[in-house]
């Protein structure tokens, strides 16, 4: 029987591996292919997340010339963005995973039943697995994680709001961006049609990776339904045919659909959660794997403590480990974060480039942690009170109008979510 039993291997799961097997726990692993298993996403991160903890070693690129378009503005952030390097952060992870002595099993889970002193999971194919906790790291559609129904009480009910991305990376007829640039966002829209710019909008990101080779991806920050593949593709080559660019090779094309708010999953329960499953994925930006590295090793310390009393069950296991990732302060700061992409979601395309124009303009300490998520919850109403006092008229009637369409949300900001 093992410590920790980590269901999946992407990401989240090998963070939260990695940090067990820190810890010293017998950790074993499920996944359908186990790894090292190529990634196809691209993540960036910006550097600044990563320097505390002196990992900027694991990305492939980086850019100082970091901007973004909105509201007819050309906005320098100030900031240094980075690009993974995907074989060294899979890598980073799977090598303190072998000094953990980790071992990996193939399959996937289908059922898991709990015990007073272990969870034993069963595999589709049969396969029984015992630990003493098991942490479900399978993604957005978690194996064994039971979720509560809804803990977005909106107006809109319980919609899922999807960020969807198309994207290439290729050689093309002329730069679609300036060498040596990253751009975060690009909200201009003199390429589309006076009823194309009714529709949901989406924004170029978009980065120089050297040797005449860029990625260009068009994306949908979060919609509901989710914008489709179909139109992003279009509208990004709209994008660049009115700036005269024709691509000449494709090397690699990018999907990406996600959501970015599924409810919390249920923190009584004994199975354990981590990454999209366990709902981390940034309501505001979509952003994980800064999350990721930051929080593993505080819940491998819970799990690893009340592993050490033999007599605890599961859930005496899993429960405390929930409560380290999910406080009341993160639980605050997620309905705030819930309530501003609810606003998103609203904001026709003139308000919402408004807002980035306004947001970008905030001191880059309050814009960048309030995208890491490292603020305090009197911190971050803060930020969100100094924006509206330094927004357009229009944003700010949108976001009195919602605190009390949305006014739920906000009181679980106050008081907190149990």
């Amino acid at each position: 029987m093992f410590d920790a039993l980590v269901i999946g291997s992407g990401p989240a799961g090998l963070a939260i591996a990695a940090a067990l097997c820190d810890e010293g726990l017998s950790v074993a692993g499920l996944a359908p292919v186990p790894p090292p298993v190529a990634w196809s996403n691209t993540y960036g991160i910006w550097c600044d997340e990563l320097e505390p903890m002196n990992l900027t070693h694991l990305l492939s690129h980086r850019w100082q010339n970091s901007i973004a378009y909105a509201a007819q503005q050309k906005i320098a952030l100030g900031r240094e963005y980075g690009l993974f390097d995907n074989v060294k952060l899979q890598n980073y992870w799977l090598e303190r995973c072998d000094r953990g002595k980790m071992v990996w099993y193939p399959g996937a889970a289908a059922t898991v039943e709990h015990f007073t002193d272990r969870s034993c999971v069963t595999t589709t194919e049969g396969t029984a697995l015992s630990a003493r906790v098991v942490i479900d790291a399978s993604g957005h559609k978690p194996a064994l994680l039971e979720r509560l129904k809804s803990d977005r009480r909106s107006t809109k009910g319980d919609r899922i709001a999807y960020q969807a991305a198309y994207g290439i990376v290729g050689r093309f007829s002329s730069p679609p961006i300036e060498p040596q640039q990253f751009v975060l966002m690009d909200y201009r829209t003199d390429h589309l049609s006076s009823d194309e710019r009714k529709a949901p909008p989406t924004f170029l990101y978009a980065m120089d990776l050297g040797n005449d080779v860029f990625f260009v991806e068009e994306t949908s920050l979060a919609n509901s339904p989710a914008v489709t593949f179909e139109v992003l593709q279009q509208r990004l080559e709209k994008r660049l045919a009115f700036g005269g660019v024709q691509v000449k090779e494709v090397q690699h094309v990018e999907y990406c659909l996600f959501p970015m708010n599924l409810p919390l999953p249920s923190l009584q329960q004994s199975v354990m959660g981590f990454g999209g499953a366990a709902s981390l994925v940034h309501p505001a930006s979509g952003y994980m794997v800064g999350a990721l590295l930051r929080r593993a090793p505080g819940v491998a310390k819970t799990i690893a403590h009340m592993v050490e009393n033999l007599n605890n069950p599961p859930a005496s296991i899993a429960v405390p480990a929930w409560q380290t990732l999910w406080s009341s302060d993160e639980r605050r700061k997620r309905a705030l974060y819930l309530f501003g992409l609810e606003n998103l979601m609203r904001f026709d395309e003139q308000t919402l480039q408004a807002f980035f124009a306004s947001f970008f303009q905030l001191p880059r300490s309050q814009w960048s942690a309030f995208l890491a998520n490292t603020l305090s919850t009197p911190e971050m109403l803060q930020t969100m009170m100094n924006l509206f006092g330094h927004t357009t008229n229009e944003v700010r009637w949108n976001l009195m109008r919602s605190a009390w369409s949305d006014r739920a949300l906000l009181w679980d900001a106050l008081v907190g979510q149990e």
